[in-house]
């Protein structure tokens, strides 16, 4: 696999990819964000040709830049459906529902990471104050919430902590800001990390892994709630947990380094949840 045809893309755009079927069916909308994908066509082409075959409907896929832009999207019914975090999938949980979860190295699970350079001195989170610190995205959990909530455990935020704070728009680029020094650390999805150290080893090795979080619930496949039984949201819910068992839904999940898709629990956020009332509420 090459570098472009991996996860955490760098580019802020949006994309709409419409299946090429002559099938009567409207698309079934699927909204995903660069946190998780890169933004390298073949790759989009291959999720969005999986899902259609899977389903045996159009597929139309939605890229934004940010998760609060896909939220937004998804609650005003503008999309079927999206990739999202655990984390603004509990803000929102009045209004939306869990349709899949993946699976990951054999249990539905990931953690944060703290990174910093490969020869950066620093030993915790508290060693990394006076420096600049890389966010992936302000509703990630991994991105975000969990060293938000360390540093709240510490009497510290992250403006008291850092010198100045960036959100990069991606996981990939937050291990891109450390491994190039554009900053000291950053926060970072564990997932993609250990998948960036097998295909991309020379950037993932020029960063270190300082401290690993607490497990949590693998950021969900959800919908809204008032269309969670419709015939569409269960046809998707069927054809993801049937990836494995597709030749294209194996060569899918090879990709993405994932094992499958399962049913969700709504237990798994519980981590995240406690995690959200250490900082409190947020805009």
């Amino acid at each position: 696999m090459t570098r472009r045809r991996f996860l955490a893309g760098s580019a802020a755009v949006s994309t709409s990819l419409v299946a090429g079927t002559s099938s009567a069916q409207p698309a079934f909308r699927f909204g995903l964000t660069p946190v998780f994908l890169d933004n390298d066509a073949i790759v989009v082409e291959q999720i969005r040709s999986t899902l259609a075959t899977a389903m045996g409907r159009p597929i139309e896929l939605l890229q934004r830049r940010t998760y609060q832009e896909v939220t937004a999207l998804l609650l005003e019914g503008a999309i079927d459906a999206s990739w999202l975090c655990g984390y603004p999938f509990l803000r929102w949980k009045e209004s939306l529902s869990l349709v899949a979860i993946p699976v990951w190295r054999g249990r539905p699970l990931y953690r944060s990471y703290l990174i910093a350079a490969r020869n950066d001195p620093a030993h915790d989170l508290a060693s990394l104050e006076g420096g600049i610190h890389a966010f992936s995205d302000p509703d990630s959990n991994s991105g975000w919430l969990v060293t938000a909530s360390d540093l709240a455990r510490m009497n510290q935020t992250p403006d008291s902590l850092f010198r100045r704070t960036i959100f990069t728009d991606g996981h990939r680029n937050v291990v891109r800001a450390v491994a190039n020094g554009l900053t000291r650390s950053g926060s970072v999805d564990g997932y993609v990390w250990e998948v960036l150290s097998q295909v991309e080893p020379d950037l993932a090795g020029r960063t270190r892994v300082v401290s690993r979080s607490e497990w949590f619930g693998f950021p969900p496949i959800v919908c809204r709630s008032d269309r969670v039984n419709a015939a569409e949201i269960e046809a998707f819910s069927r054809a993801l947990l049937s990836m494995q068992d597709l030749d294209a839904g194996r060569v899918m999940l090879r990709t993405l380094h994932l094992d499958g898709f399962a049913r969700p629990e709504l237990q798994l956020f519980d981590g995240i949840a406690a995690r959200m009332a250490e900082v409190g509420p947020q805009p």
